[in-house]
């Protein structure tokens, strides 16, 4: 199956129009290893070709980079073509207690993102997202040691995550960055409020929405709210397939990577590819849907 696709930022990285986020194979309630692997592969055979990771993706510190290793494992093991398939990572979160504490120290960067070409196969990174800023190093320290792994040939691409307008323009003041991944979706607008969905419109940046159907919590819920079942049913779709095309209909720069942890919800996921709202949908659903 192919689903229409887009580009990253001013990349030659094509991928499919929705993408998979990787995160709920690797923390707290993953599923079994081959539920897991079937998980990636069905994505694979539904067309979706960008998967996003992160090596915080874990129970705690010793478990460390499990979610890239995790990806890496069911590429290998796709017996489907994966030429075309886009691994995207993150650097910057540590995993203790539970909590997901930010080490924006440029050794602690320097030292993962070696890690994190290992555990993902020893091939330069396609796209590496630096995941949150330190309050406590700047912004320039911390990207220092990612221009230097671009240097290197360990990391092809930069993105960030969780950055506002401000930091964004820092960040590319020590670096070239194509993407951004911050919190959006229906439930969560803060994109719309705080600029930063406008200027990566502008600047032609690829925004990257996490949690785009609201959330672990929120998507158990989706199907209890009457306009996105109504809209859904109207085109033989899910509902969780109306938010994503919500997203969608945004900007044309951005990109929902939903999460999954059965085969059968990445595979219906991968259909808002095909769903197009009106503008008059996409105000009905704001209305009737708090954020």
């Amino acid at each position: 199956m192919k689903l229409p696709t887009t580009t990253i930022g001013d990349t030659d990285l094509e991928v499919s129009v929705i993408g998979f986020g990787g995160m709920h194979l690797s923390i707290d309630g993953r599923p079994p290893r081959d539920q897991a692997l079937s998980v990636v592969h069905r994505a694979l055979d539904s067309g979706i070709t960008f998967i996003d990771t992160a090596d915080s993706y874990c129970l705690d510190e010793p478990d460390k980079h499990h979610n890239e290793r995790l990806i890496r494992e069911a590429l290998e093991a796709y017996e489907g073509d994966r030429s075309g398939v886009v691994v995207a990572t993150k650097g910057g979160l540590m995993r203790h207690e539970g909590g997901w504490p930010r080490n924006g120290d440029p050794d602690h960067l320097r030292r993962t993102i070696r890690e994190s070409v290992e555990a993902l196969g020893g091939k330069p990174i396609q796209l590496w997202q630096h995941h949150a800023p330190d309050p406590d190093v700047s912004i320039e320290a911390s990207l220092a040691p990612v221009r230097e792994a671009v240097d290197e040939g360990l990391i092809r691409h930069v993105g960030v995550s969780n950055y506002s307008v401000e930091e964004i323009e820092r960040a590319r003041n020590v670096i070239r960055v194509v993407s951004v991944q911050n919190q959006f979706s229906l439930w969560h607008r803060k994109p719309l409020e705080d600029g930063t969905l406008e200027y990566c419109d502008r600047e032609g940046l690829t925004f990257l929405p996490w949690g785009p159907v609201g959330g672990r919590r929120r998507a158990k819920r989706v199907g209890e709210h009457d306009v996105l079942v109504e809209m859904a049913q109207a085109r033989e779709r899910s509902p969780h397939c109306i938010a994503l095309a919500w997203l969608r209909a945004k900007s044309p720069v951005v990109l929902p990577i939903p999460g999954a942890s059965r085969p059968e919800s990445i595979a219906d996921s991968a259909k808002a590819a095909d769903v197009t709202l009106s503008q008059d949908e996409v105000k009905r659903l704001e209305h009737f849907i708090d954020a």
